[in-house]
């Protein structure tokens, strides 16, 4: 195995992971990695804060350039280089130059597949206008920032409100623009339930935002030199200089496809909890890559930087000869919108009813730190219970802080398979500083107990 050669398709989160890893069990393994576009290893989460002023540069958000894993790890990345097949039968693949526009085919005995995923772009009338973007790379993200420092935008329209959208909607209000969020669902984030979710679209629109829900995207317009000039919904023609689309993404595995490798759980690649796909010596992890969930024991996917990170670990132990597992995904996230903090984890009470669960809920509102401390904040915690074994199945926290990080708490609690009075009786630290004498989590745990 220390003589086989791997190509990796992807040089960001998981598939870096996996080949670091691999580099450091087998230090003699030929590795090449392909990689379309122009960084690898970035921290694609932080592309709206770099957009918005708060991380001085785009090279912040780079954890190593391709020079480095050439140079100090012996990794060969070729940035700009995509690969457009794969070939099963005769293992190898073929790869674009970008820049030379030269095909070429590279051999391999073992693949890894990280191709990310790539944001929901609608087929519409004016989506082609200059100052439309969607967010996937770090590219993405400088070419918007580029955007906004040449033309100084002072209208902006967010399209979706989940997390990519509540994220660029801060972002835009910090290069002092005029906000406007648009989304065909009733609420904002749909990972949370509604009585959450209205906490955060009081608190957005108190900052500025304005929120339009249950308003479906119709087209764009253009002016004359196809610029975007408006915002057209089924309800209204709202201006915009500048447009975000945050509609979601999609797990890039057309080029799986067509190989012949399995699709599973929401299109992307279909994998066993080794990261093997229904190829042998093929892999997948990442973005691309299906999860399996601990509560519903089902395949799903989820695009997340933790998930792919670990996916890319989980399979760089296995292609180097060692043996590892995926644990499991609970869907747990963190995001927030000025001061206020938002996080879930687990199943929300509109999934339990979903799958049938038989579940009690509560939510609570009380403070964080302790209230008559200064700089004293509300926070909300919402959990869900199994009813018959008052097993935890979910949480979610909103609020300002500090308070959304409790989610790891209640993370650990379901992973660990606890019931609300187990959660009560959870040691946890106390000082007036950082919280009530009993936490939030566990009065709200109570509540359920």
């Amino acid at each position: 195995m220390e003589n086989d050669k791997l190509v990796v398709i992807g040089g960001d989160a998981a598939g870096m992971s996996a080949a670091s890893k691999i580099r450091r069990e087998q230090p003699g393994r030929e590795i090449v990695v392909f990689e379309r576009g122009n960084h690898t290893s970035y921290s694609a989460c932080g592309i709206p804060y770099f957009i918005g002023g708060q991380v001085d540069s785009e090279e912040n958000l780079i954890a190593r350039k391709p020079e480095v894993f050439r140079e100090m790890q012996n990794i060969d990345v070729r940035i700009r280089h995509e690969v457009i097949e794969i070939d099963v039968e005769n293992k190898r693949v073929k790869v674009r130059d970008l820049d030379k526009e030269e095909d070429f085919l590279e051999t391999w005995d073992e693949l890894l597949i990280a191709t990310g995923a790539s944001p929901l772009v609608p087929k519409m009338q004016g989506v082609d206008a200059r100052g439309i973007f969607a967010l996937s790379t770090l590219q993405s993200g400088i070419d918007v920032f580029n955007h906004i420092d040449k033309n100084r935008p002072l209208k902006a329209v967010v399209v979706g409100g989940g997390y990519i959208g509540i994220e660029m909607a801060e972002a835009l209000l910090n290069r002092s623009m005029d906000v406007a969020l648009i989304d065909m669902a009733p609420q904002l984030m749909n990972t949370l339930d509604k009585d959450m979710s209205d906490i955060i679209l009081v608190y957005m629109k108190e900052q500025g935002v304005k929120i339009f829900l249950e308003e479906k995207l119709v087209r764009f317009e253009k002016d004359r030199d196809g610029n975007v000039k408006s915002v057209i919904t089924d309800k209204q023609t709202i201006q915009a200089d500048i447009v975000i689309l945050g509609m979601g993404v999609k797990p890039n595995s057309e080029l799986a496809a067509k190989a012949g490798i399995e699709l599973g759980a929401g299109n992307s690649i279909q994998v066993n909890n080794r990261m093997e796909t229904s190829v042998p010596e093929i892999w997948a992890a990442g973005d691309c890559a299906e999860s399996f969930h601990l509560i519903t024991q089902k395949q799903v996917h989820i695009a997340l930087g933790t998930v792919a990170n670990k996916h890319g670990l989980v399979a760089g132990i296995n292609i180097s000869g060692g043996s590892a597992e995926f644990p499991g995904v609970l869907g747990t996230a963190i995001t927030k919108f000025n001061q206020m903090e938002i996080s879930r984890t687990g199943l929300s009470e509109k999934e339990a009813k979903y799958m049938g669960v038989e579940f009690e809920s509560h939510t609570i509102t009380s403070v964080s730190p302790a209230g008559y401390y200064p700089g004293s904040e509300i926070i909300s915690v919402k959990l869900v219970a199994d009813k018959l074994t008052r097993r935890i199945l979910g949480g979610q926290i909103v609020g300002f802080m500090g308070a959304a990080k409790r989610i790891d708490t209640i993370a650990t609690a379901i992973t660990a398979g606890m019931t609300a009075q187990q959660l009560i009786d959870l040691d946890l630290a106390y000082a007036p500083p950082f919280s009530t004498v009993w936490d939030p989590v566990q009065i709200c745990a109570r509540k359920l107990g």
